[in-house]
C-alpha cells in the first residue's frame, strides 16, 4: 500500500528500466517524507532512505512515481514511466551516512533483479537532467556502488594514452553513453559531477578518456525513440 498519493499508472506500457538516485535537499528525513506524501507538492519517489538507514516504501514499484521531471536518458523521455526513484535524505552538502549507503546497497539488488535492470542503468538525477538537477551531488560515492556491482565506474586504465580534447567527439560519446542532447558545457558538467567532481576548467584529455570508455562499454541503444 502506497504512503504517498502522488503516483499514477506507467504510461504506454512502459516498465522500469532505470533507477534514478536523488537527494532530498531538506533538513530532515521527516520533512522530506511529508513533502513526498503531500498531494499539494505533486512529487514522490518509490523509496526514501533516512540517514540512519531506515527505508520507507512510498510508492509501489509497478506504479509511476513523480520524481524525475523533465529530462531523458538514452534518447527516451518520460523517465518517470521508465524508472524507480530513490530519495536519500541529505541536505546536498553533507556526506552520505554509512548506514544510509548500507541500506541503499541492500535495497538495490532486489530492484535490479525484479526488473532486469543492469548496473549501468542506475543513474543520477543530474545525469538525465543536466543543468536542471545536481543530485545526488559530488558527495555521493558512485565508486562504492560500482564495486558492489550496483552501478558503473570508468576503467582506471582509460587514462593511459588519453586522446586530445575534442568537443564534438566528447559530445558524440556522451550521447552514446545516454546523456540528453543539451549544451556542451552542461554535458561536461554532468559527467564531471558524477565521475570527476573535483575537476574544473575546460574539457581535457581525462574527460575524453572517461567518456570514450563509458560509451564503449556501456553505451545505450537509442533506437528510434527520442520522445
Amino acid at each position: 500500500m502506497s504512503l504517498s498519493p502522488n503516483f499514477g499508472p506507467r504510461r504506454n506500457g512502459l516498465r522500469p528500466e532505470l533507477v534514478v538516485l536523488h537527494y532530498t535537499a531538506m533538513d530532515s528525513c521527516a520533512a522530506a517524507e511529508r513533502a513526498l506524501c503531500d498531494p499539494a507538492r505533486e512529487v514522490s519517489a518509490h523509496y526514501l532512505i533516512s540517514e540512519t538507514g531506515d527505508v520507507r516504501a512510498l510508492v509501489a514499484e509497478d506504479m509511476r512515481a513523480w520524481h524525475a521531471g523533465a529530462g531523458s536518458w538514452g534518447g527516451a523521455g518520460d523517465v518517470n514511466s521508465r524508472s524507480i526513484g530513490i530519495e536519500l535524505s541529505n541536505t546536498g552538502v553533507a556526506p552520505f551516512a554509512a548506514r544510509q549507503m548500507d541500506a541503499l546497497e541492500a535495497l538495490l539488488p532486489g530492484i535490479l533483479s525484479r526488473w532486469s535492470i543492469r548496473p549501468e542503468a542506475v543513474i543520477a538525477h543530474s545525469d538525465m537532467a543536466p543543468g536542471r538537477k545536481s543530485d545526488p551531488g559530488p558527495r555521493f560515492d558512485w565508486l562504492r556502488l560500482a564495486r558492489q556491482g550496483l552501478s558503473i565506474w570508468p576503467d582506471p586504465a582509460c587514462a593511459e594514452g588519453a586522446p586530445a580534447p575534442e568537443t564534438q567527439r566528447f559530445r558524440d560519446a556522451a550521447l552514446d553513453f545516454g546523456y540528453p542532447d543539451v549544451a556542451d558545457n552542461l554535458l561536461l558538467n554532468a559527467m564531471r559531477l558524477r565521475f570527476r567532481p573535483r575537476a574544473r576548467g575546460p574539457l581535457d584529455a581525462r574527460d575524453m578518456a572517461i567518456i570514450d570508455d563509458l560509451a564503449a562499454r556501456f553505451g545505450v541503444d537509442r533506437g528510434s525513440n527520442s520522445t
